[in-house]
């Protein structure tokens, strides 16, 4: 039965909760397999967090501010770092992590009520720093949305990262917000190969759908970059050259990049998915992984988990330099406009204490 792929889903599997000292096992009959072979339907939660802008703490990330609209993903990413976070709220890294999708309604409120803070000063704040801020969701609750439009209320810089076209929806704020150099777009692409891309990332925009959106979003003038990531050896490695031209000739300003980390429970779910989806590379690809991560599915070390270690990760280093020089040389992402926000504060708080006193 492990050969029987369930379609649309990364996981192939649920996986054991490393919080749980409890964990229910039962014995597998020939009655499972139906069940087994079914697709898992998505189902949704509402959260109430107090916060939503997240301090960044790793020094390796890029970043120091970070927001997610909703918990878990329903792309379906089998590689995606951010499925070990799952296990906090007392699921599991695998199908639930893709098919139980918590939704943070007050994100827009929380957002406001941060950017109101009089000691807070204006620096970007990523959407998506964990899971993707335009998973299917979004197009039905349109949290993203209405985040974006109290980031331009308050002229605050925002970065974007997604795998999906459904950015396109919001050109409206972006292209404001681009007008004032207060927003990026940063678009990822793992593979040009539809065959990979559907079994890696099953429920994303299609490559060409997502070559569409950068060719978009840089022509109506919204800066925006390619993510390479992850690059996987052995499955991936050889289309750095081809991602890089084919984002570059969209009119991608940038190429930024991240080699897979199997860390947490990814690994087990990395194997199992990798023997399913690529049996005749399945060693390979594993062996190659272990090569740039210090003969382990992961190195957790700063500054070299995200890169890679070794001959392999050096190679692959050097084909993406060459590839930005080749491809993206002179082209450039505008800094952000940092000035903005002190005043469209004020204003915003004069206006909310007016409503308040009327």
């Amino acid at each position: 039965m492990s050969n029987v792929r369930k379609k649309g889903r990364g996981a192939q599997k649920k996986i054991n909760n490393k919080f749980h000292e409890y964990q229910y096992e039962r014995e597998w009959t020939d009655e499972d397999a139906e069940e087994y072979t079914k697709t898992p339907k998505t189902e949704f939660q509402l959260i109430h967090p107090k916060s939503i802008v997240n301090k960044v703490t790793s020094p390796d990330v890029g970043m120091m501010y970070s927001m997610n609209p909703y918990q878990g993903c329903e792309h379906g990413c089998i590689y995606c770092y951010a499925r070990n976070s799952h296990e906090y709220w007392g699921y599991g890294a695998g199908l639930d992590f893709e098919t139980k999708i918590m939704l943070k309604r007050n994100a827009p409120l929380l957002l406001e009520s941060h950017l109101q803070n009089p000691n807070w000063q204006a620096y970007p704040i990523m959407m998506s720093g964990n899971t993707d801020c335009y998973q299917p969701i979004e197009r039905k609750e349109r949290l993203t949305r209405k985040c974006l439009e109290v980031f331009w209320n308050y002229r605050h810089p925002v970065g974007m990262i997604t795998k999906n076209s459904l950015v396109l929806r919001d050109l409206d704020i972006l292209k404001k917000l681009a007008a004032d150099n207060l927003v990026h777009v940063t678009i990822s692409i793992t593979s040009l190969h539809e065959d990979i891309r559907r079994k890696l990332e099953p429920r994303t925009s299609s490559v060409k759908q997502k070559l569409k959106t950068i060719k978009i979003l840089t022509d109506e003038g919204i800066p925006t970059q390619l993510m390479m990531g992850p690059i996987i050896p052995g499955l991936t490695d050889h289309e750095i050259f081809d991602v890089a031209k084919a984002a570059a000739d969209a009119g991608a300003v940038n190429m930024v990049f991240t080699m897979v980390r199997l860390n947490g429970q990814i690994g087990s779910l990395f194997l199992d998915w990798v023997v399913q989806a690529f049996p005749s590379k399945a060693d390979k690809i594993i062996s190659l992984i272990k090569q740039v991560h210090n003969g382990k599915l992961n190195d957790s070390r700063w500054g070299v988990r995200k890169r890679g270690d070794g001959k392999l990760a050096t190679i692959i280093h050097r084909q993406i330099a060459m590839a930005k020089s080749k491809y993206m040389s002179g082209r450039q992402t505008p800094a952000y406009n940092l000035e903005l926000h002190e005043h469209y504060k004020s204003k915003q708080l004069n206006l909310f204490y007016n409503k308040d006193n009327l």
